[in-house]
Formats: C-alpha cells, structure tokens, sequence
C-alpha cells in the first residue's frame, strides 16, 4: 500500500477518521455540506505519524509502561508522557513526508499563515469529544515554523490530560495516531461557539450562541465572558450581553497577542439578532449531516460564517427512540428502583419483557412514558400525588413541564386515575394471613420455575422462558397483590397527614413501623448479625476473613477451627438471600451467590461492632417502640375533640400498616429470585456458545438483548463487532447523569424543592425515617468497600436491598436518590435511623469525614464545622 503523507481537506469525509483523525474526518465533511464554508488546507496523515514513531523504537517500551499504569498515578504519567512527548519532539522529519508537506504550502502560499491544529484518530467521537486534550497553535508563517508545529501537534498526543483522558475512557495509547491539519488562518470579526442543542438542559430545540470579538481564542481559554445567545424556531429567546475586555488577535508575523478593547465597543454585542440566527440555521444544516447535535466553532469574516470545527456534544443525555414527532415526556425507572447506574442490554431487554408497563431505553437506563397520564386531568392528578409522595423532584419535574406552552396535550378522561391519593378508606381487611397467603404463592411460583427450567436447553430454554414471563408479570399483577403493597403504603399516608393534622407530629408512622412483621429485606440486615454471632467466637476464622480476596474463601473455611459452622452460616444466609446484590435489577450484575466475597466487609464490622445477640435485641427494641406510641397516639387522640372516633380510625390505620407495609419489599425479593434462576439458565447456554467456539466469553452474552441472544442460540452464529460496540456504549453511559424527567426535547428537567423552612447553607431533601443524628459522614459509593464504625452516618447515591445489611450498623442515611416508599426509605424507618433522600449531589458536597447532622423529620442536613 502507498503512503500518502498529505490529503487536501476536499479529499477526505468523516468516514477518514484512522487517517486524519476526528478533526481533519470532520472538517472534511464540513467541507461537502451546501453552504458551509470552511478554510481552507490539508492534513498530514497518520501515515507520517506512524513514520515518526517508527524512528524510535523506545517508545514502544515506554507506552507498554504507560498502559500499566494507574490513571490517578499523576506523578508517574506526568514524568513518563514527558519523555515521550521529548523524544518525538527530537525526531527529524524524514525527507518524503517534508516534501509532501512543503508541496502543499507551496499550493497555497507558503508566506501565508496557518492554523496547526492537532487531530487524534480517538478525538470529536460520539462517546468522547477530547475537546482541549491536544494542541493547536494559531497564525503559524512560513514552512519551517510549520514543520516545527506539526512535530509539536505529534508529540501533544502524549500531554498528561490527553494520557490521563485515554485512561478513563478505556482507550488504549497504542491505538491512538495523531494527524494534523494546516488550514489558512482567518482574522475574524468575532468568533465563538455554537451549540446545537442546549448544552445545560439538554433541550435540542433550544440552540445556544457564544460570541466574543477576535479569534475564539479568548473565549476557549477563559479570557473573556462571551455574549449568549439562545434561538429557538428561528427566534433569539434569550440573551445576554457581556463587557468583553480583551480579545485575542493575530500578529502580522506569526504568534497571537491580547488586545484591550474599546471601552465604547466593550459592550457592544459581537453579533446582531439576525446574525445569531442565520448562525443556529447553518448549526441546524451540520447537525442534520452528522446526524447528532454539534458543538460548533465558528468565526464571522466580512459578514460571512466559516467553520472551523464541529464535533458531537457528548454531554447529552441519549433521548428514547419513539419513531414518531410526538411530544412525550418520560419518567426514569432507575430513580424509583434505586439503580441510577446504566444496565447492560441482557439486563435492558429483560427487565422490559417482566415490567408491568412499556419502558423505553435511553443511555443505558429505562424510562417509562407518561404522556397520556398527564394528559388527562383525571389521571394527571393521581399520577402527580403517587409520585409526588414518594418523590417531589419528580413531582415538581412534571409540573414544570405541565406548565409550558401546550405541550403536553389535553385529552378528556378517559377511564380511571391511578391509584387514589390515599384516605381513610382499606382497600383489603386486616388480616396477616394474605401476606401469608402471598408469601406461599410466590414461593410455589418459584419452586416450579426451578423445577420446570432444568430440563430446557438451546431454542426450547427461550420459548420457555417468554412463558415465564408471562407468569412474572401474573404474580406481580395478582390483585391481591396490589392491594396488599397499596394498603400498607396509604395507611402510613394517612396517618402521617391526619396525625399532622390532630396532634401536629410530623412522620408519626415512622415509629409506627418499626419492626414490622413479614419485612424481608430487614430480615436480611438482622440475619447477617447471627451470621456474625456465628463467626465471634472463632479468632482463626475472624484473621482468615480479613485477607479473603478471591471467591474460593469458603472451600477453605472449613480447614480451620470454627470454620465449618462459618461456612454453613455463611451458606445459609446465600440459600436465603444470595440472589441479592446492588443494583439488583440489573440481571447483569454479579449476584452475592456469584460473589460472597462482597459480604466479607459488613460481616467483619458486625463482628467487631455488634455483641452476640444483637439481631434479635433490636427486633424487640423496635417492636417495644412501636408498641408504646401506639399507646401514646391512641391516648393523645381519645383526649381530643371527637376523640373516639379519631383513636378508632387510627388505631385501624395502625393495624393496617402492622399487617402489610413490612410486604412491601417481598415482591422485589420475588422478582430478584425469579430473576436468578433466568440468569444461571441463561449462562449455561453461553457456557455452551463457548464451548462452540461462537462466543469468546460467557459474559458477552450481557451486551446482547434476550431476542438478540435467542438468535444467537438458534444460528450459532454472534457479531462480535456489535457485541464490541455495546461494551464501548455502557462504558460511555457511566459519565452520563440520568434526569428523573426526560422530554421528547431531550430537555433533562430537574425539579427543585420549594421549601423555605430550611437553615441557610442547609442541603434540603426528602424527611423519610424521623429523628435526629449527628456523627461521622462515611462517603461509600461501593458497599464492598465500606468500613463503619458505630455512630457513622451513610452518605451516597443510592441504597437497594443489597445495602440493608450495611444499615445495622449506622446511626443514619442521606442519599442522593429516593422517596418515601423506596427500599432505602422504608428500611430506614425499620430500623429507625433517622434518613433523608433525594438530596442533590450529596455525595460532592459533603465531604467523607465531616461530621453532620441529619434532620430526618423535617428533610435537610447541616455539614457541621
């Protein structure tokens, strides 16, 4: 194959990325669009840079050394990316690719000046701008000084951001090539960036302009505010006009300078109205050639645009597919489950087939369409209240929606509203065989799934399975069932708003819950306690636990003294809850059965913190608190005007909650269980694919949908390109941050509380268990890695289940996501750690080790000095 060391910008498209990077690929796609105009230039390929490299060998060693190592090692990156970028820099350029270079200036004025601008080959992707990580130099002149910056924009592959940059985003050194492109400078008017979409709010129809006068320069590097400007439909909507101080301007032979601006000019704005807007229409023309919303820099010469750069915004969080211009507005799953981080596609595609309504995926999490609930007024209501009550950001979210320029659509009613708001009226008796009944129904399901599974492998294991479902979906969607989750969760409503209401006491139900019978997930908290009461007194086993770090640990347990009841302890607790782990309803997610190692830390800090007999001492606390303010709420009630009646009604709310709100966490545990014996089916089969050869990995058959993998089994046959794709797509989808309400606009809307009883400074959230703490913040974003010690308060992004073990040993709770009835809240009020949910970014402000105190009746933390 024959080199080619330079390529005219007219020559290349956006399919040239492995030539001449993301850059150059962009701008010559730029190039072809009607109406676009860019400077003109050429790149220098890959090929030359793959030359350059070839003249010192040493730098394969060095970048074998830079793959291994840690990417928060900044010293070791820094000392190591220096070396390399040196030895580049010291390389001569071999004589072909100086004439190749030299040729091209020659065509178009080698006294002219030049932008040197570097272009990576892992640089303006879908998934990852590198926007800044490598470097451009402006108003270059002459073609030694150009040769020199083209060595400069090589060796710029290597800076320790751009090194740093690859290590996060999985992007191996020795993948990457670095291109340049020289393109003839232009001295513009004003200059700036545009923004297709609104890069805050995510909303695609709303186009952000931000212009400054001279080169983009000083806006780039923070010199200067630059003038915004928003358009929608072709109208400027919003603006703001900054005093621009300084610019950036070419000097006539080569380099650039900052200049002060006029005081008169200062603010001025740098373009008109109608200038913004002929702008956002050629932003509109390049994104519908790239087919995503762009990050545009642009430069306004002699009243003309001209593009100097468009690369993807991957900041915007991916909006549901619909296949129709229908405006929708759509609710997050992952904030009502407690799993806020992205799902593979196996876990995707299965949770959708078992869910009781259509969900839709975007960014790696489910979302469920609201649209036509919110559209009629009668459903709206009982939507907004149900999930108010457990969430008022998303609440607040609808409504602010609900509030724009129509559009969410009104339709008549039509039929019924949702669930009610909640009152004084029992939807079932109370009577605690029906848990009873239900618990027995749910496990008899489960013993004849496992039963039926066994004997079906390949194609017949798939049609039985999407028989399955259907059972799933039945037991969730049992009337009974539902009635039972809803008649625990409205008697605690109620008694929290009419106890307000009579005795003025915020949250009474929180005590009121206090172990509740049939809770399964709080049972798994106190067992881990007798678990622990096992393992006390058995010093070699305790010392053993301490260096487990694989997943053999309990084959070798049972060699030491003491280690065959820690073993069957251990056991037991996985017969019972081994299907468990965080993030559970991801069916990806290495379960506690998969992985027992994950218990070993919170077994040990029960060992060290708690004294034997601890789980059933705080069952029987709780059960006594309970107890005596029901007696308490009972005697203040019967004092009151009406008083009989008032006891009478509450004493049958009481009973309510007692008998059903400790089964509002039993149908999760059904479908986890139900979920585990799909997902060990499941790994079979691939255990099979590999043997076959078809599959290189059990594991990949989680970037796969179930029909995808169905197929798969039927064919034998896999893409593995496509498989490859997926992997890059979830790893990209970590940085994005889910919205808890999402539109058809792309619009992320956050809601806000209003509260106004807050002390200033104070993080405001949802009260969810009553009381008062102060102590210790322990920031824990991986339960494995948690190390508490009595008093410790629990501060992260969210709890499921699997985190109720760690809530033995806490004093409190604040998390970033929740609401009044999701496990973490429930669980809370259980155990009666005073807990507040849905605080904003709680994990970034407050600080691991600060002492704090959380308010869990009336919803906010203070972070103490």
């Amino acid at each position: 194959m024959i080199e080619r060391y330079v390529l005219d910008l007219r020559e290349v498209d956006e399919t040239q990325v492995a030539v001449v990077g993301g850059k150059g690929a962009h701008l010559g796609g730029l190039s072809r669009i009607e109406g676009i105009r860019v400077p003109g230039g050429f790149c220098v390929t890959t090929d030359a840079f793959r030359r350059i490299m070839a003249e010192a060998p040493s730098i394969v060693d060095r970048l074998d050394q830079l793959s291994r190592l840690n990417p928060d090692d900044r010293e070791a990156i820094g000392t190591l990316s220096a070396q390399i970028r040196l030895t580049i820099e010291g390389i001569s350029i071999p004589g072909d690719v100086t004439a190749a270079i030299t040729r091209s200036l020659a065509q178009t004025g080698e006294r002219a000046a030049y932008a040197v601008r570097s272009s990576a080959t892992a640089e303006d992707l879908p998934t990852a701008s590198f926007a800044g990580q490598q470097d451009t130099y402006l108003n270059v002149v002459g073609p030694e000084a150009i040769l020199q910056h083209v060595s400069r924009c090589w060796a710029s592959l290597f800076t320790e951001r751009a090194v740093a940059y690859r290590q996060r985003n999985g992007i191996d050194h020795r993948t990457v090539h670095m291109a340049v492109v020289v393109q003839q400078m232009v001295f513009p008017h004003a200059a700036g960036i545009l923004f297709t979409a609104d890069p805050v709010t995510g909303n695609r129809k709303v186009a952000t302009v931000d212009a400054g006068f001279g080169l983009g320069e000083a806006l780039v590097s923070g010199l200067v505010n630059p003038d915004v400007f928003k358009v929608r439909h072709g109208e400027v909507v919003a603006k703001a006009i900054a005093a621009k101080q300084r610019a950036v301007q070419a000097l006539p032979a080569g380099g650039t300078q900052e200049v002060a601006i006029d005081s008169q000019r200062q603010e001025q704005p740098a373009l008109t109205d109608a200038q913004v807007v002929r702008l956002v229409q050629l932003g509109r023309r390049i994104e519908a050639h790239f087919g995503r919303p762009q990050d545009i820099e642009w430069c306004l010469v002699d009243d003309g645009f001209q593009v100097v750069q468009s690369r993807p915004i991957t900041t915007l969080f991916p909006i549901p597919e619909t296949g129709d211009q229908e405006n929708h507005v759509y609710v997050s799953v992952g904030h009502g489950q407690m799993m806020t981080d992205p799902m593979k596609p196996l876990g995707l595609s299965m949770w959708q087939l078992t869910a009781m309504v259509p969900m839709h995926e975007a960014g790696g999490r489910l979302f469920v369409d609201v649209t036509r609930r919110l559209a009629s007024p009668a459903s709206r209501a009982g939507l907004l209240d149900v999930l108010g009550r457990g969430d008022p950001l998303i609440r607040d979210a609808l409504e602010t929606v609900l509030g724009r320029d129509d559009f969410v659509p009104s339709l008549p009613d039509a039929g019924p509203g949702g669930p009610p708001a909640g009152g004084a009226s029992a939807p079932v008796e109370t009577d605690p065989a029906i848990v009873t009944e239900l618990i027995e129904r749910s496990q008899a399901s489960i013993a004849t799934l496992e039963r039926d599974i066994r004997t079906r492998t390949g194609p017949a294991l798939f049609d039985f399975l999407l028989e399955a479902f259907e059972e799933h979906k039945r037991v969730l969607g049992d009337p009974l069932n539902l009635q039972a989750i809803m008649a625990g969760m409205e008697a605690t409503w109620w008694l929290n708003d009419k106890l307000q209401e009579w005795l003025g006491e915020k949250n009474a139900a929180d005590t009121l819950t206090l172990s509740a019978p049939d809770n399964i997930t709080s049972e798994m908290g106190l067992a881990l306690l007798d678990v622990a009461d096992v393992i006390r007194p058995h010093p070699e086993v305790v010392a053993f636990l301490r260096g487990v770090e694989d997943e053999g640990f309990l084959d070798e347990l049972a060699k030491l003294a003491g280690g065959t009841e820690a073993r069957d302890a251990i056991e037991a607790y996985l017969d019972r809850y081994g299907m468990r782990c965080v993030g559970e309803i991801d069916i990806t997610r290495p379960r506690w059965r998969e992985r027992p190692s994950t218990l070993v830390p919170v077994i040990l800090d029960n060992v060290r913190i708690f004294e034997p007999g601890a789980a059933e001492r705080r069952f029987e606390q709780g059960w006594q608190k309970a107890q005596q303010k029901e007696q308490d709420v009972l005697s203040c009630l019967r004092a009151l005007p009406d008083g009989d009646r008032k006891a009478d009604e509450a004493k049958r709310m009481i009973g309510q909650v007692r008998a059903f709100i400790g089964y509002r966490e039993y149908p999760k545990y059904g479908i986890v269980s139900r979920s585990f014996v799909y997902k060990q089916a499941l790994l079979e089969e691939a255990e099979r694919l590999v043997q076959a050869g078809v599959l290189p990995e059990r594991e990949d058959i989680f970037y796969l949908t179930f029909q995808e993998l169905h197929d798969v089994v039927r064919s034998n046959q896999v893409n593995d390109q496509l498989i490859q794709q997926r992997k890059d797509a979830f790893r990209s989808y970590h940085a994005l941050i889910p919205p808890r309400v999402l539109t058809s606009d792309g619009e992320a809307v956050t809601g806000a509380y209003r509260r106004d009883d807050v002390p200033a400074g104070a993080l405001i959230g949802l009260p969810v268990s009553a009381g008062t703490i102060e102590g210790r913040a322990r920031v824990i974003l991986d339960m494995a890695e948690a190390d508490l010690e009595a008093g410790d308060i629990l501060v992260t992004t969210f709890t499921d289940p699997s985190w109720s073990p760690l809530f033995v040993g806490i004093a409190g709770l604040v998390t970033e996501v929740g609401g009044l009835m999701t496990h973490g809240a429930v669980i809370a009020r259980e155990y009666g750690l005073p807990a507040v949910v849905g605080v904003e970014q709680a994990t970034r402000l407050i600080r691991d080790g600060e002492r704090i105190r959380v308010h869990g009746t009336e919803g906010y933390v203070e972070i103490l000095p």
